[in-house]
This record gives C-alpha cells, structure tokens and sequence, in this order.
C-alpha cells in the first residue's frame, strides 16, 4: 500500500518547483516589505530633511534592511509550517491528559524555551556596547558580564508568566485580580530601585525587557496553549480563550530582571564591586601594568570645524568699501592691557576675521559600508545563535509530543522544511539586524539632538547643531518625530490588524477593528515621545512610570473583564522584531549623546504603557455608552405602556 502511494506521488523537476514557488515568496516577501517600510523610509527621511544630516553605511544598511525582510519570510513562514503545528498539537492534547503538574511543567519549559528563539531577544546581548561602565557600573555588568544571565532570567519569568497563565485558564481567575497586584509590586520595587543610583540604573532594561519577550515566537506558541486548555475547561466556549497570557510573559519578566539585579548588588560583584571579576578587570591584569583609561575626557571633546579663508576678492572688495565678507567671527588678541580713566586699554591689539563654515549638505556620505564589520564573522554568529535559539524549543516539543503524549508526528516532512526555514530565518535577521537596523537606529539617535544640542554626528568629524536658536524647540521637534515614528510603526504592524478583528467579534461591533487600531497607535506614539522627553530632560524614569501605570490599575478596576483582556494584550502587539531593535538603538544612540544620561533604556516600557492607558480608557467610555443606550430601549416600551 505504501508502496502504491509513493508510486502515485507527483514530481516536479527545479522548473516547475520553481514556478510554483515564486509567487508564494514574492508575496510573502512583499507582506514583510510592507510592515517595515515606513519606520524604515521615515527615520531615513527625517535624517535628510530635518536634521540635514547624510546617511552613513547607506549601502550597507540597505543590504541589511533586504536581508531582514528576507529573514522574515523564512522565520514566518517556518513559524507557520514546523513550530506553530507542534505546539497546537501538544496545546490540543496534553490539556486533555489531566495531569496536572505535567501540564505546568511544559507551560514553564514552553516559555522559557521560546523566550531563547525570540529574534528581538539577541538585541539585549548588543545592547551593552553603548554603555559606559563609569556611568552605569550595574547595569554595564548586566548587558556584559552577565549578559547570559539576563537572558536567562527573562525565559524563566516568561515560562512562570505562562504557568501562572495556564492556571488561570483552569480556575478562571480574573485577569485584573492578576495584573493589579503583579504591576503594584513591580512598581513598589522600581520605587525603592529609584533610591539608590547603582540600582536606579536598572529600571529602565529591567522594564524594556518586559516589552522584549512578547514577539512572534512567544506569542502564537503560549496563545495556543491557552487556546487548547480552554478547550477542555470551557469546552470551548469562552472567547475570551488565550487572552491575558500575552500580559502576564510582558510583566513577570520585569520582576525577574530586578530580582537578578539586586541579587548581584548585594553580593558586589557587578563591575566596581568589591567582588568583581569580569571583562574589565581582565583586560586591566593583561596589560601588563599599562594604564588604561575608560572614558577619557579627551576623547568627548568636540571637535569644531576650522574656519574657511578669506579670498583675494573678498579683501579687495573689503578695501574698496569696507563691509566685511558674509558670515565671519571675530577674534582679538593684546599683548597688554591696562584700565584707564574707567576704560579698558588694549595695547598692541591684533584683529583677525574669519569667515564662518558654510555646513555644505550632501545626503549619502563617502562611506558605504563599514570596513571594520567582519561579514562572514556577523554572519557565523548569526547562524550559531539561530541554531541555539530554534533547535533545543524544537527538539522539545519534539519529545513532549512524542515520548510524552505518545502522539505520532504528522506531516514529518513538511515540520523539518519548516524548522529548517525557521532556521535560515532567524539567521538572515540576525545578520540584517547587524548591518541594517542596529546602524540605522543608532545613528539615527546619535543624531536626534543635533536639533537642541551641539554634538558630533554619528560617523562625522566635526560638530553641528544645535538647529534651533531655542533648546526646547528643538527638544518638542525631537518629541514629535518620537511620536509619529511610533503612530506610524503601531500601525504597520501585521499583529495589529488581527486584533483589531478579534475584538471587534468579541464586542460584537462595540469596539470597532479601526477605532481600537487608533487607539493603540496613539497610545504607543505618546508613549515613545515621552521615552524621548525622559532622556531629552535627563528625567527619573520613575516619574514617568508610576503616574501612567497608577491610571492604569484604576482603569483596569473599573473596566469589563473583556475590556481588560485584550486591553492589556494590546501592549503586547506594539513590539514586533522590527520595532524592538530599532527603537532600543534609537534610545540608546540619543542617550550617548546627552552629557549626564547614562543609557536610553525605558523607551519601549513607556510605549507599552500608552496603548493600555488608551484602549482602557475608549472602553470605559465604549461600556458607558452602550448601559446608556440599553437603559433608553428599555424606557421606551415602558413609556408606551403607560400612554396606552
């Protein structure tokens, strides 16, 4: 039988394959062109036309940018065809096994597994470059010296937030009596973090990392185990199925980065510490007693662009009429001075007039590509961590499915090509990470406050700005461009169309897909412009975490229990691969060049903030309106009744 089905099996010679394959990839490669071409074309276009700065590495970064819209078409498409099938199988079946602790035992392993192949996760290990270990002694230590911890940690508070998650399902426990009481003690630590400066530093990642978590790998696997519990405890029935899980992995993470953190505070082994023995120090004990300066002073100093010369023309034109060339400085000198009768007397005074650099513009820069960027060493790296992140979460749901449940794997070819394009997915984005969006959002921020500071930008030799007479014009210019950059991006995101879908079947029309698609923008907008005030100001990052959130749980308080569900997911749905590693280069590009900001983290925190404070907010009013509408169908037969 076997053998006259293979026999009948249909085969296609590299021609035909190829024909058919075509259109499939170029309208998945156009589906991830279109959710990254704006905040792409919008941070590039800011640069040229407002800041009037040129784009370094252009070739470069646009080879990456390819590479990353070709990496997520693999990745998405081997997310669709080889994990998402083992997880919906496992979240199908294992519910109905009955045991318990198995079930919390692979909600925990499925979370931390899945944390480890996020794409966006590799970010944080690249994040600790910018951070000068003076400024930020603990944090440096964190992105560096223990930067496999920090990860570590991350997956473990993403696996209890799924355990957590799956208990809820069982017991059908109120996503608010979680949320309230998690978000209260993570901002009663962030207070006493706040006191001390050591800790203080932390805040910032130990909240980005919260956003970090909840990406295209986590997501669809724990929504599809929740899915499949409330299958078997709700028979199906409840349509709230899967919501809240997203919340949980986006807050338990938090806490799990602030409690590493005080852990290697008190012990003192962070870089500085009594007991620190990391990176730093080792480099120091190998240069044989030579002194090593970190940070020096020196090297800050900007470097102003010398003046140009006067020509033969323009001092005839001088002599003949005595006005002065267009746009100069004036500089004197004396070798003495005396005051006289109340007036300052400069003797042997020198006069000299220069005239002022013309800033000439051009929009590409000389340099194409980074000569000290090692492709092929990028892109080993790149394959090693792919490999590391997809194989061991595969390899388990493997055995859970096979060994554990005794299930049969189904469609075994078609879950090892997908595997293997989850693979070459997460590779190509890695690489295009490295030569495309990390430089992009780095210079990008390196060049931010050349419209309310004078610095050196990003890849040039001598300083600008700052472009406004006044500073806080020019911080409101970089505020605004914070807020369309992340209107803009909320609203190409794919994730965010599918919401909107959801709710709008589950509010039967209430909320409507285009009113909740607006509201989350915005939210994520006013949300990365005060991420980029915070760091414009040099603000306390617990000034503008605590107020939102406060008006957060009171709205979560009172809202429906539906509302709450996909009000708090929707943070979840603002921080695609694409969005995280832009905005943290962003962050941290704008940070490094503020004197007195130590890094730029809290950018993606605030932005997960803003849509939960709007969607909340339009349900209130939604829910008020829709009581208001019932209350005036219900008097209205009871006034009939009374006429007749």
């Amino acid at each position: 039988m076997s053998t006259h089905s293979h026999s009948n099996r249909l085969t296609l010679g590299w021609r035909d394959t190829y024909r058919l394959l075509l259109p499939y990839a170029k309208r998945n490669l156009t589906d991830q062109l279109k959710s990254i071409w704006f905040i792409v074309a919008y941070l590039i276009l800011f640069q040229l036309l407002v800041l009037h700065l040129p784009l370094v590495y252009s070739a470069m970064i646009a080879v990456g940018i390819g590479v990353v819209a070709l990496g997520l078409m693999f990745f998405m498409e081997g997310l669709r065809v080889g994990l998402m099938p083992l997880g919906e199988a496992i979240g199908v079946v294992l519910p109905r096994s009955g045991n318990m602790v198995l079930i919390l035992g692979f909600a925990f392993l499925l979370g931390l597994g899945a944390t480890f192949a996020e794409p966006a996760i590799a970010v944080l290990k690249t994040a600790g470059a910018g951070v000068q270990p003076e400024a930020a002694p603990l944090l440096y230590s964190l992105l560096n010296d223990f930067s496999g911890e920090l990860v570590s940690a991350v997956g473990v508070g993403v696996g209890l937030a799924v355990l957590l998650g799956v208990l809820r399902f069982f017991y059908g426990w109120s996503l608010k009596y979680l949320a309230i009481p998690a978000v209260s003690l993570l901002l009663g630590l962030s207070i006493y973090f706040s006191q001390t400066s050591l800790l203080n530093d932390i805040l910032g990642l130990a909240w980005d990392c919260g956003a970090v978590t909840t990406g295209p790998v986590t997501v669809p696997l724990v929504l599809a185990l929740g899915i499949g519990v409330c299958r078997i405890v709700n028979s199906g029935s409840d349509h709230n199925a899967g919501f809240g899980i997203v919340t949980l992995a986006s807050l338990f993470p938090i806490l799990a980065v602030l409690l590493l953190a005080l852990y290697h505070y008190n012990v003192e082994d962070y870089y500085g510490g009594e007991h620190y023995r990391g990176e730093l120090i080792s480099s120091l004990e190998s240069s044989a007693g030579e002194a090593i300066l970190v940070g020096d002073d020196n090297a800050s100093q900007l470097l102003r662009r010398p003046p140009e010369k006067v020509s033969e023309a323009e001092y005839q034109r001088y002599l003949e009429t005595g006005e002065l060339p267009d746009g100069y400085d004036v500089s004197f000198s004396a070798s003495d001075s005396e005051l006289v009768d109340g007036a300052l007397v400069l003797q042997n005074p020198e006069v000299r007039i220069f005239k002022q650099s013309e800033r000439t513009f051009h929009a590409f820069s000389d340099e194409s590509w980074d000569r000290n960027l090692s492709l092929a060493e990028q892109a080993k790296t790149a394959v090693f961590d792919a490999l590391r992140a997809i194989v061991p979460l595969c390899l388990f749901l493997f055995f859970v499915q096979r060994f554990v449940l005794k299930q049969p794997l189904h469609r075994a070819e078609e879950l090892q090509a997908g595997i293997l394009f989850a693979v070459i997915g997460m590779s190509l984005f890695g690489l295009g990470i490295a030569l495309g969006l990390m430089p992009l959002g780095g210079q990008l921020g390196g060049n931010v406050p050349v419209s309310f500071a004078e610095i050196t930008p990003w890849g040039m030799k001598y300083a600008e700005g700052p472009l406004f007479e006044s500073e806080h014009t020019g911080k409101l210019v970089a505020i605004l461009f914070a807020f369309f950059l992340g209107y803009g991006a909320t609203l190409a995101e794919p994730a965010l169309n599918a919401l909107g879908d959801t709710v709008e079947k589950i509010t039967v029309g209430a909320f409507r897909k285009p009113l909740l698609m607006q509201c989350v923008a915005i939210g994520v907008g006013f949300g990365i412009a005060a991420g980029i005030c915070k760091i414009a100001y040099n603000l306390p990052l617990i000034w503008m975490l605590v107020p939102p959130y406060m008006v957060v749980l009171l709205l979560t308080w009172f809202s429906k229990e539906d509302f709450v569900n996909f009000g708090w997911d929707s943070a979840g749905v603002t921080t695609g691969p694409i969005t995280v590693p832009l905005v943290l280069a962003m962050g941290l590009g704008i940070g490094g060049n503020i004197p007195g900001v130590s890094d730029g983290f809290g950018i993606l925190a605030l932005a997960s903030v803003g849509p939960i404070m709007t969607v909340l907010a339009v349900g209130l009013m939604t829910s008020k309106n829709d009581e208001l509408s019932a209350d005036d169908t219900e008097e209205e037969p009871v006034a009939e009744a009374v006429v007749s």
